[in-house]
């Protein structure tokens, strides 16, 4: 199975599958010298894990990680840097039977279709879980970013069709519910809807917002490399996810050109600044030194325990109800895993920016 590894020169590689021993992220190309240990990464695990409120899945894991290589005497040696979380409390059983069809809005089918087998158990690679791995990098990459000033507010913008109201908007009230929303009203009637929809046996979807701050100008490539087509390539590989924006997104069609078009002023400190930035930081595929703004549009749970129809692989027309331990709402839990997709793409287009001029190189070397 290919399309386990992301990154060019900050390259990941995830493995295990929801049901396994294990979850883990083997990260090449990691700069030597970095201050790292468990400490650093298990908050942001933390932030994902199951099983801390009404809105996610009872299945109750620790998810507490292990550095097995690549750290020496608390710093990075610039060598391969594996790390692990055991999978602890799996129920295989509770998914004996869906062995025998298809689950409506899942990657069943489409599995069975390309390789003839699947892992059933929670879905295998396919699972959520995995994205353990991919947090656990992210991790590493933001602590990188953020010591060269480039830091993330990362938050669930909407859940159905229920939004956040920008001007309620408080950057301390985001880890103030477990809904992970910067506005304490909306959060509120969010948290009633989900918990109606479940009452119901039904599941929600919704968007998270990130917004990168200090990108520099000057990241990514033109046509195929464009900083926002790697950023859209990261985000839209997160399961669940079915669109994603840059900037203003799908309301430009909705724009004239006078509207959307960003205009450029000087700084006081004699810099090229814009006086908007409908563009959401990049432009022709390159930051353009404003903040980086994206969102990520996350589908409804498709594990309900409402009777949904299917076919089993004798290709019967049958009606399910999914049990097991599944999140009514996936969007709070997936906030930390968009802001670590977008670090790890920002900071891989930070190192292969090193190579893009002459003068750079000579900098560097003759330093």
């Amino acid at each position: 199975m290919a399309g386990s590894t992301f990154g060019t020169i900050f390259r990941i590689s995830t493995w295990g599958e929801s049901h396994g021993k294990a979850i883990g992220v083997v990260i090449d190309g990691c700069p030597a010298g970095l201050e790292l240990s468990e400490l650093d990464i298990q908050p942001f695990l933390n932030r994902r894990k199951p099983g801390q409120s009404i809105y996610s899945t009872p299945r109750n894991e620790d998810d507490t990680v292990e550095i097995l290589s690549g750290v020496f005497e608390g710093k990075t040696t610039g060598t391969p840097i594996s790390m692990l979380v055991h999978n602890k409390t799996q129920q295989s059983k509770d998914y004996n039977e869906i062995a025998s069809y298809y689950r409506p809005g899942h990657a069943d089918y489409t599995f069975d279709s390309k390789y003839g087998f699947r892992d059933y158990r929670g879905g295998g690679r396919s699972s959520g879980r995995e994205t353990i791995a991919r947090v656990a990098a992210g991790a590493v990459a933001i602590k990188i970013l953020n010591q060269l000033g480039i830091t993330f507010t990362t938050y669930t913008k909407s859940i159905g069709e229920i939004s956040i109201d920008y001007s309620k908007f408080d950057k301390n009230e985001i880890f103030n519910n477990k809904l992970y929303m910067p506005d304490s009203e909306a959060a509120k009637l969010a948290g009633n809807y989900v918990v109606q929809m479940t009452k119901e046996h039904n599941s929600v979807g919704g968007c998270v917002e990130a917004i990168v701050h200090g990108v520099p100008a000057g990241l990514g490539d033109t046509v195929f490399d464009k900083l926002d087509a790697n950023l859209a390539k990261a985000i839209m590989s997160i399961g669940a996810v079915k669109c994603v924006e840059i900037g203003d997104g799908i309301h430009v069609s909705t724009m004239t050109g006078f509207e959307d078009n960003d205009g450029f002023t000087m700084s006081t400190d004699n810099k090229v600044t814009k006086t908007t930035n409908h563009a959401g930081g990049i432009l022709g595929g390159i930051s353009d030194g404003s903040d980086i703004v994206l969102r990520a549009t996350f589908k409804a749970t498709p594990s309900i325990l409402k009777t949904q129809k299917t076919v089993n692989k004798s290709g019967e027309d049958i009606e399910v109800s999914i049990k097991g331990r599944h999140d009514p709402i996936i969007v709070p839990r997936a906030v930390v895993v968009v802001e670590a997709m977008t670090a790890i793409t920002i900071l891989d287009s930070l190192l292969l920016n090193m190579t893009a001029t002459l003068d750079g190189i000579c900098k560097f070397y003759q330093a």
